[in-house]
């Protein structure tokens, strides 16, 4: 099992990394389509109109996440990691005023976004809870092509013929690695036999598909987006789009940690307060829907960023190469962590997302600490086990309430379950294996309504009060 450090760290905007970044991705797949050969095009057929149907989580919450928006961008030509987020009301007006889409080396479409991307509530699809289904059409409204999409999370997008796929294990990876390890048992193997940590495992992966400069010109330029979001979140003020009228602040908080951290006053929660104040910046740009990384979700965007920039604060000695190390030790976990449960919101809960993130910041961490793999293991394990059950019930279908709070306090727990594991020997009863099994079949017995559609939990509760 192969899974690249830049597939499951990626370049986006915000809100949600599943509810946006899925939904721009697939309608870019979409209009690729279009212009393919990889359809049976009637003779003399031209595609003329677009319509989109959102449905399950995607119908539920996409007003809050910006899915919709995130579409027409997508149908305008527009990609995560590249679309730039001061044009994007530009271009979206250009689309509510004219009625159709314009993407680059298409002919224009009608699309309507009032009659043409839809909330279908009612129906969901089967494959995946973020579900969605495009369609084209002639101009006389005959369906030419359709195609299901599901955003299964991270900002990942498959068809529902390529989910299927992954689901029977009939999808064999043709890459050839040295160390393909799919379970945390078999990485620690792989490692005891081989004499090298988890980030030098991950690193030969890696060069199999790139040069060792390419690898750490790619390793820095993530490095770079994450400590960019912070230093955007903590300088910006205001309140955040969406009607509940929530305050940035991140950097209120930032204004007095440094005035303290001048004064040289004796805090014994310092660290815990740059911790929280670095992830909440990330969120709130999240929240903001400016540019982020995904970590392994946008949702959790906050907590491995925070961690890095926690270590670079408290830890002078730390080093680029340290830098990276943490990344690839985090990509390897939370590899695992998605090929054998889930990262998703809407198919297991906030445990599949801020859970996975502590596990991954975690390890990192305990890596970068001088970790043994087993020690690693042990702190990705710790972090996991405590966000087990974990519920994604965002107020009002906004990654805001509890979200940004909620990468603080991941961020805690992964410095916390790091420095436990540091100070053990790598030996502890519950496997990073069993926690990640637990966590999927707790995500499988969850109530829908605690799983993204903002239908319990705190988006029920505090509206109510």
């Amino acid at each position: 099992m192969f899974l690249s450090v830049f597939d499951v760290f990626k370049i986006g905007v915000g809100p949600s990394s599943s509810h946006t970044m899925g939904p721009m991705s697939a309608a870019n797949r979409f209009l690729d389509l279009i212009v393919s050969d990889e359809w049976p095009r009637p003779k003399g057929a031209a595609v003329r109109h677009l319509k989109v149907s959102l449905h399950g989580s995607l119908a539920f919450t996409g007003i809050g996440h910006g899915t919709g928006r995130a579409v027409i961008l997508g149908l305008m030509g527009e990609a995560p990691d590249s679309v730039d987020p001061d044009r994007m009301e530009e271009i979206l007006e250009t689309v509510e005023r004219q009625g159709q889409v314009t993407p680059p080396g298409h002919p224009p479409y009608v699309f309507q976004p009032k009659d043409d991307l839809v909330y279908d509530k009612k129906v969901p699809l089967s494959g995946h809870a973020n579900g969605m289904r495009f369609s084209a059409h002639d101009k006389d409204g005959r369906l030419l092509l359709s195609r299901i999409y599901y955003s299964i999370g991270g900002g990942f997008v498959v068809t529902d013929t390529e989910l299927e796929a992954m689901r029977g294990q009939q999808a064999k990876s043709a890459d050839r690695v040295p160390y393909p390890f799919a379970s945390a048992r078999e990485m620690l193997d792989m490692a005891r036999r081989s004499g090298l940590g988890i980030a030098a495992m991950k690193r030969a992966n890696e060069l199999t598909k790139m040069s060792a400069a390419e690898l750490d010109e790619g390793l820095d330029r993530i490095w770079a987006a994450m400590n960019s979001c912070i230093d955007r979140g903590l300088k910006v003020e205001g309140i955040m789009p969406g009607g509940l009228k929530v305050k940035r602040r991140a950097k209120a908080i930032h204004d007095k940690l440094t005035d303290e951290w001048r004064s040289n006053r004796l805090n014994p929660l310092l660290a815990n307060d740059w911790l929280s104040v670095y992830a909440m910046a990330v969120n709130e740009e999240n929240a903001g829907g400016g540019r982020v990384v995904t970590a392994p979700t946008n949702g959790a965007a906050g907590v491995i960023p925070a961690t890095i920039r926690y270590l670079l604060h408290f830890h002078e000695d730390a080093t680029v190469d340290d830098i990276r190390t943490f990344l690839l030790t985090a990509a390897a976990v939370g590899g695992i962590i998605k090929h054998n449960a889930s990262i998703s919101g809407a198919e297991v809960g906030c445990q599949g997302e801020v859970g996975s993130a502590a596990a991954m910041a975690a390890a990192g961490l305990a890596a970068v600490m001088g970790g043994s793999p087993e020690q690693i293991e042990n702190a990705a394990e710790i972090a996991l086990e405590h966000h087990l059950g974990m519920t994604c019930d965002p107020v009002a279908g906004l990654v805001q309430v509890p979200c940004i709070e909620r990468n603080a306090l991941g961020a805690v727990k992964a410095v916390t379950a790091a420095s436990l594991a540091i100070k053990g020997d790598g030996t502890h009863f519950v496997p990073l294996d069993a926690a990640i099994e637990t966590m999927r079949q707790t995500g499988h017995d969850m109530s829908e309504k605690y799983k993204e559609t903002s239908t319990g939990g705190l988006a029920v509760n505090v509206v109510e009060c």
